[in-house]
């Protein structure tokens, strides 16, 4: 054997050696975690902004960022070193006890949400934990009209995904979510998305609160009409109700404002973030507007160990500051223009929707999830949230130049699942 071929050899044996050890990690997986998310799609061991590196060594562009949380992309500097310095000098203390990273994080939230005087925080540990503490902030809200009638009610969309905890998951419409766990938390009604007519009708002084998604994200990322969202400001003012607005995807830049609803030009009574809030770190927040919101929940009635310490305050600090030193905003907001407007035009395309870097678009037929492992295979982390409906929601920091390359394998990565689908339904070998 030649130096050349024992040379070749070694290198496939390597490879075999890694391709082992990723599917090792997968039957240890099976072995010890509980199956609620299934089979994962890959063991990740590595990433660098917008690049993720799995444990056979193949290298992907992350499209998805973990779901929306990614806002900075993988191991940024500025905010591992913040994370790493916090780490070295407070790690927790309870919330019998605060932090300056705490306070301070609170002040900027409030200011970059344009939160006026008597605005308040809460923070949390993830995005449905936010929404406990807003659906609790609901039921508080439920001092009688001034005819006499009980505010029981919350109002909700269809479509909407709030989170998997009970108060979250009774906000959230879909049945295979709730159906398992009923009964769930009473008095949550859903109404037709983006249907002004409909929430009229249903809302009236015994309604608590009403709790939208901007932009809905699992359900194809669907955005609300900006007179939708107007009219529901309206509306609940009118009637006395909290406009409790779930920005735990929409928030904190992803759609090229600090958060979704400032398209809009309304004011929430409260709102909710977690996801890019944190750059990778877990953290969620409930904002209250104005004192008479903020002082519905008074001190006992509710909490969190982890909540606010300085770890993940000094996290969320450094990642705000990265966002606003490096004018992601602006990159979040040219980027997805530039790719939503690349994706309208394209074959097998049949609709475009989102804002910023928060994009979904329809496919013409309901191969979205065969396209989704086509587009692992060559090397695209993407997201399939309907039959129909693939998403993408990367790091604000995506490059047009990272949005070309998925452009450019697009058109032959549904092509192939078009093919894929089409053979797994007639029977026939792909």
């Amino acid at each position: 054997m030649s130096a050349g071929e024992a040379s070749i050899e070694n290198a496939a044996a390597s490879e075999l050696v890694d391709q082992a050890m990723g599917k090792d990690w997968l039957q240890r997986y099976s072995n010890a975690l509980l199956g609620v998310f299934g089979t994962p799609q890959r063991v990740l061991v590595r990433g660098a902004g917008c690049q993720v590196w799995d444990a056979d060594g193949k290298q992907y562009l992350d499209l998805l960022g973990g779901i929306a949380v990614n806002a900075l992309g993988h191991a940024h500097p500025f905010v591992t070193s913040v994370i790493s310095s916090q780490l070295t000098t407070l790690g927790h203390v309870s919330n019998f006890f605060t932090s300056p990273t705490q306070i301070a994080l609170a002040e900027k939230l409030l200011s970059i949400a344009g939160a006026g005087e008597g605005s308040k925080v809460f923070f949390a540990n993830s995005g449905t934990e936010a929404v406990e503490a807003a659906f609790k902030l609901a039921r508080r809200n439920s001092m009688p009209s001034p005819d006499g009638k009980p505010r029981t009610r919350i109002l909700a969309l269809e479509g909407g995904f709030h989170g998997r905890t009970m108060g979250a998951l009774a906000l959230t419409s879909k049945q295979a979510y709730r159906e398992p766990f009923e009964p769930l938390p009473g008095g949550v009604e859903h109404l037709p998305f983006d249907d002004i007519d409909a929430l009229e009708a249903a809302l009236d002084d015994s309604v608590a609160a009403v709790v939208l998604e901007p932009i809905q994200g699992e359900a194809g990322v669907r955005p609300l009409s900006t007179s939708y969202l107007q009219k529901a400001r309206e509306l609940t003012t009118q009637a006395g109700a909290l406009l409790i607005l779930d920005e735990v995807q929409t928030g904190v830049g992803r759609t090229g404002r600090w958060f979704a609803h400032q398209a809009s030009g309304i004011t929430p009574d409260a709102m909710t973030l977690a996801k890019g809030l944190g750059g990778g770190f877990p953290i969620g927040a409930l904002v209250t507007f104005g004192s008479k919101v903020s002082a519905l929940l008074t001190p006992g009635q509710h909490g969190t160990t982890f909540g606010g310490n300085p770890v993940a305050t000094a996290a969320a600090l450094a990642t705000l500051h990265a966002l606003e030193a490096g004018a992601v905003l602006q990159n979040a907001d040219d980027v997805g223009r530039f790719l939503r407007s690349s994706l309208a035009g394209m074959r097998r395309v049949a609709e475009v929707r989102g804002e910023g870097l928060l994009i979904g678009f329809d496919l013409d037929g309901g191969y979205a999830a065969d396209a989704v492992r086509e587009a692992l295979e060559q090397g695209f982390i993407i997201n399939a949230p309907t039959p129909r409906t693939l998403r993408l929601a990367p790091p604000l920091i995506l490059t047009r130049l990272e949005a070309q390359s998925l452009l450019d394998a697009l058109p032959g990565i549904l092509d192939a699942a078009q093919r894929t689908n089409e053979a797994q339904s007639t029977g026939d070998p792909a």
